[in-house]
């Protein structure tokens, strides 16, 4: 007898509620236990990210957790994917079943012959086509001596169609995820998709500020071609990124050449300390990464302590997510000692003192907008 329906209803109440692992990882429970034969179900779709061109997510009858990949950008080049029958379905967005009972033959695709060495004697994939972006897919693959029953298709064809949406939810929450956190860094990211998105919607916090840009930024411009620049410039951004994330920091900012990291604080002796020491921390491994990087041009690192305010400014159409205030100015006017002191890292007599590590001072200047000179100090290793 036919499976019933409520694998649909299902979809479209509990599995929309369930993360897209969970909902496919049911999904397929569900579906072996009414009978069908199933012994693989593989949702796939197109994203927008920085890093990954797909995300899929893989249940396999037999083998322990359900997987989920993601797979980078030249997926299309790759020859383990020109000619499959996910590409074909790519391609036609037209379903797509293949028996594998019978022999292949050599032309067959290297993916159906795996299948069928497996123990594969159905594959049957359904496009997922979505509202807005390139959609994606859903394989099932049987082991069933016969393969799939016309019932089966009919029921899985209705299972592709209800799982379309519930998908393009996940995706779109993926690519709203990916924009806000590449642009707006991990922390801020998820403040605005938590809904602060309103102008003026403004706190006052405490953190160490670091400012950090390339010395002869300028000067290289114009003896360089623009391309290797910009090369530059990329190598110098990823060991500021890899420097500042592994040591609890956030970036808010690439400004030409400039970076603008944030390290917060809860405002507790504690947590200053904290705060100044990770900016101090990562300043020192951006030195040791830009060595192994073989960063070609020197940069400079200024670090302040103070209080910011931190949200969103900007016109009532053009909003940006930002900190403001007079310790971003006084880290930026820190970092700008570097070159002319010639010191890689340069923080502000506040920050080493509530730091509490071996420091050394190197001058004391006054700064534009400060009545008073400053010390400024170069923390050691």
């Amino acid at each position: 007898m036919a499976p019933s329906l409520s694998h649909v209803d299902w979809i479209l109440t509990t599995g929309r509620l369930l993360g897209l692992d969970q909902m496919v990882y049911g999904l397929a429970e569900r579906l072996c236990d009414a009978g069908v034969p199933l012994m693989r179900l593989r949702l796939s779709m197109r994203t927008t990210h920085p890093l990954t061109e797909a995300e899929s997510v893989l249940w396999e009858a037999g083998t322990g957790p359900i997987v989920q990949s993601d797979a980078p950008h030249g997926l299309e080049s790759r020859p383990a994917y020109i000619g499959s029958p996910m590409a074909v379905i790519a391609e036609t967005r037209a379903p797509l079943r293949r028996q594998l009972t019978a022999p292949l033959a050599p032309s067959d695709h290297l993916v159906l012959h795996e299948l069928q060495d497996r123990g594969a004697t159905d594959y049957f994939g359904m496009p997922l086509d979505f509202v807005v972006g390139a959609g994606g897919m859903v394989i099932f693959v049987s082991n069933a001596p016969n393969g799939f029953s016309d019932a089966d298709i009919d029921l899985l064809s209705q299972i592709a169609n209800a799982l379309c949406p519930i998908a393009e939810a996940h995706g779109n929450h993926r690519l709203a995820t990916a924009i806000a956190t590449s642009y707006l860094g991990a922390r801020t990211g998820q403040r605005v998709l938590d809904g602060q998105i309103t102008r003026g919607n403004i706190e006052t916090i405490e953190a160490a500020i670091l400012f950090s840009d390339i010395r002869g930024w300028t000067a290289l411009n114009a003896t360089r071609p623009a391309s290797e620049a910009l090369a530059i410039a990329n190598t110098y951004f990823e060991v500021m990124s890899e420097a500042v994330d592994t040591t609890d920091g956030e970036i808010l900012k690439f400004m030409g050449d400039g970076v603008l990291a944030l390290f917060p604080s809860d405002g507790s002796d504690q947590g200053r300390q904290n705060a100044c020491r990770q900016a101090i921390a990562a300043s020192h491994a951006a030195q040791g990464i830009a060595t192994l990087a073989e960063l070609p041009v020197p940069f400079g690192i200024g670090i302040h302590y103070g209080a910011v305010l931190y949200g969103n400014v900007g016109a009532r159409t053009r909003i940006d997510f930002t900190i403001l205030g007079q310790a971003v100015n006084i880290a930026s006017r820190v970092e700008s000692f570097c070159g002319r002191l010639s010191q890689t890292i340069l923080v502000s007599d506040t920050v080493a003192a509530i730091a509490d590590v071996p420091m050394q001072h190197v001058a004391t200047h006054y700064l534009k907008g400060l009545e008073t000179p400053m010390p400024l100090h170069t923390p050691g290793t």
